[in-house]
């Protein structure tokens, strides 16, 4: 994954082939993102990581980040999530899920309508943007992009990831308060492997989360 704790296109194309290979058409019964780190693991990245108030050197645009890319076959990053996080999951030869259930874990919400399930960024794009992203390479911003190895990519509902939008964590959290703990140590992960940076708030919030939530 990451060279000295930071991630790079290449060691992204290899992980998402890898998760691809082990696929089959059904989805495995986790039906989860990658784990987050440990709890100490996670206070350790949490100071580390730059306290700096967001900034960019011109305005955020979505398209500066190729998102769904294609990771294997016909399969694009989204598809390969819905595959990832769904429970009994049967998909057609363009990769698109025929059938199969999903559960978001930042709320109550179930369907077994693959449209009606979203895939969230837990360090959202634009946030990414301000907090140090601005000055990558857009190959850099699409690898962030289509993160299948970091618990970055993840099945929602559509309401709770429009809820949430760009907030961090100081901002939003999900309704459920169980999903905290990983949530906020899924974010600090993305935050520290991707080198971004957290603001004072933000930063705060999550040392307060891990103290509190875990």
């Amino acid at each position: 994954m990451p060279t000295p704790a930071r991630m790079t296109a290449s060691t992204l194309a290899a992980a998402a082939t890898a998760v691809a290979l082990a696929l089959t058409a059904t989805a495995p019964a986790q039906a989860a993102p990658p784990p987050p780190p440990s709890l100490s693991q996670a206070q350790y990245q949490l100071a580390q990581l730059r306290v700096e108030p967001e900034n960019s050197s011109s305005d955020y645009d979505r398209d500066l980040f190729p998102h769904w890319s294609p990771v294997e076959g016909n399969c694009n990053a989204r598809e390969m999530v819905l595959r990832r996080d769904g429970v009994g999951v049967s998909v057609g030869a363009d990769c698109y899920p025929d059938s199969g259930s999903w559960s978001s874990p930042y709320d109550d919400f179930s369907t077994t309508d693959p449209s009606e399930a979203s895939v969230d960024h837990m360090v959202a794009l634009s946030e990414a943007w301000v907090s140090g992203a601005d000055t990558w390479s857009t190959s850099r911003r699409e690898s962030f992009a289509n993160d299948l190895s970091a618990p970055q990519l993840w099945a929602v509902s559509a309401s709770s990831n429009s809820s949430k939008g760009d907030r961090d964590p100081a901002e939003w959290l999900p309704e459920r308060t169980a999903v905290h703990c990983d949530y906020t140590k899924s974010w600090i992960d993305v935050k520290y492997e991707w080198n971004l940076s957290a603001d004072t708030a933000e930063s705060a919030a999550l040392e307060d989360l891990l103290a509190s939530a875990c």
